[in-house]
């Protein structure tokens, strides 16, 4: 018999997320009877995520008669693909400054611009392809509610706008303009980036592996890859003789790449029950954007297709040596401190938890992504969106395509082709820095709310130089 949850636990945690115990357009077959390994192929593509799968949906475009198969350790979806907060939004994944410091400011607006864009290609993408993912594009909201994070946020605007948005692409609210989309408790203002959608990210997953069988595309669940080298994919189940290869796991990398070039920070996510009518009319949300919020320990919401609030965070941000999470168990600590800020967010309001989950993303030293390709192996690298993979996976997808093919294009000149992030430190450091890290910034949240700062905290500045996040 199983054991009822803890008192003001969610009925549900782990089991890799809600959207992969929601989706009911799932596959059914068993991963434990994966489709047969060909022993060649033109295109062999590592990790069945949204790199993974957007990379086979191209090469599928371009390549009609191509041999592209997805090789993936567990199911697709599995890592933080079938895991995140369902934004497509228009966030870089990295720092803008650290591109711009090595290829100028010129660049970063072209990859600005080319991220916008690719939100209308994902769109496009599924509307022709029948994928329905919940998608809407509400747009994305960041709430202030101090005065230290509306100077932040004012701040950011004053970036986004050096740095390729146009002044309609990223809108400050005051705390009336704010309260009138979401009711958000204590709310002094905010920045709108209408282009942002919200999507369930198992049922976009899942959907593009459909699409990619349905065209001919060899899927293989269930299929661990040990090794990659020139010509050769080498798996728990054989190897398979190749022409390219793209290596797409992100926080899985460290088997392939090395444990210091990407570690795997956790996410954590708790979902409510849907929610009354009568609550949404008290919360609004109409617009059914997506929700974040100036504080350092920021969080991530959604309102999502069935009316739920859906809220995510770091919680217990890394394990040591660079563990991962597994089928996704939350610690009840870290439930407990989402569920807190989604009652401070909506005090007096029920709001019973349903499922909780965690995920790990990809992190570079430098925190900023990268796209990499090596001519002579021919074997191509996309790593480290750093939490900001939804939309930049499809860019990615792309750009390998074009460094796969020889191709010399705006993509290929984007600043985070072979971007060099540098290494990780050498356990214990790299555990000490990353908790570090998170401890300054929950004590400088703690700091500026109880002293109504207006400044960001010192002890928030140390945290960011250390991670490298400042611009």
């Amino acid at each position: 018999m199983s054991q009822a949850p803890p008192a003001g636990a969610p009925r549900r945690n782990g089991e890799v997320s809600h959207w992969m115990a929601a989706d009911t357009t799932a596959d059914p077959t068993p991963v434990e009877a994966p489709e047969p390994l060909p022993e060649d192929a033109d295109l062999v593509v590592v990790g069945g995520g949204l790199t993974g799968l957007w990379t086979a949906y191209y090469a599928r475009q371009r390549r009609p008669d191509a041999r592209i198969v997805v090789l993936e350790a567990a199911r697709v979806g599995y890592g933080a693909s079938g895991r995140n907060g369902g934004w497509m939004s228009t966030l870089l994944p990295g720092n803008r400054a650290v591109y711009a410091r090595r290829a100028g400011v010129a660049p970063v607006v072209a990859f600005q611009r080319a991220l916008i864009e690719t939100i209308d290609e994902c769109l496009a993408v599924l509307e022709r392809e029948g994928i329905e993912a919940h998608q809407v594009r509400g747009g994305q909201l960041s709430v202030a509610r101090t005065e230290a994070g509306l100077a932040r946020l004012r701040a950011a605007r004053e970036g986004h706008l050096r740095f390729g948005y146009t002044p309609e692409e990223v809108e400050l609210l005051d705390g009336e303009g704010f309260g009138a989309r979401v009711a958000v408790d204590g709310a002094l203002g905010g920045l709108y980036f209408p282009a942002t959608v919200r999507v369930d990210p198992a049922r976009l997953t899942r959907g593009l592996a459909r699409v990619l069988r349905a065209q001919g595309v060899t899927v293989c669940e269930g299929t661990r890859v040990t090794g990659v080298a020139a010509g050769e994919v080498t798996t728990t189940r054989g190897v398979v003789r190749t022409r390219d290869t793209a290596i797409c796991v992100e926080a899985y990398s460290a088997a392939l790449l090395g444990g210091r070039t990407v570690i795997p920070v956790n996410s954590s996510v708790v979902v409510t029950e849907p929610l009354p009518a009568a609550t949404w009319d008290r919360i609004g949300w109409a617009g059914q954007e997506c929700l974040n919020d100036a504080a350092h320990t920021f969080v991530y919401c959604q309102r999502t297709a069935d009316g739920r609030i859906a809220i995510g965070g770091r919680g217990a941000p890394y394990r040591y040596a660079s563990g991962l999470t597994g089928d996704g168990e939350v610690p009840l600590a870290t439930v407990r401190a989402l569920e807190g800020r989604l009652r401070s967010f909506f005090p007096g309001v029920e709001l019973p938890l349903a499922h909780a989950w965690r995920g790990s993303i990809g992190v570079t030293r430098d925190w900023c992504a990268g796209v990499h390709h090596d001519p002579v192996t021919r074997v191509a690298v996309v790593r480290g969106y750093a939490g900001h993979g939804v939309t930049a996976a499809n860019l990615a997808a792309r750009t390998v395509l074009d460094r796969l093919d020889g191709v010399a294009s705006p993509l290929t000149a984007l600043p985070w082709n072979e971007h060099d992030s540098g290494r990780w430190e050498p356990e214990p450091l790299r555990w000490l820095g990353v908790h570090g890290m998170y401890r300054l910034f929950g004590a400088a949240d703690r700091w500026e709310e109880r002293r109504g700062s207006t400044r960001t905290s010192l002890l928030a500045r140390v945290g960011s130089r250390l991670a490298g996040l400042h611009e």
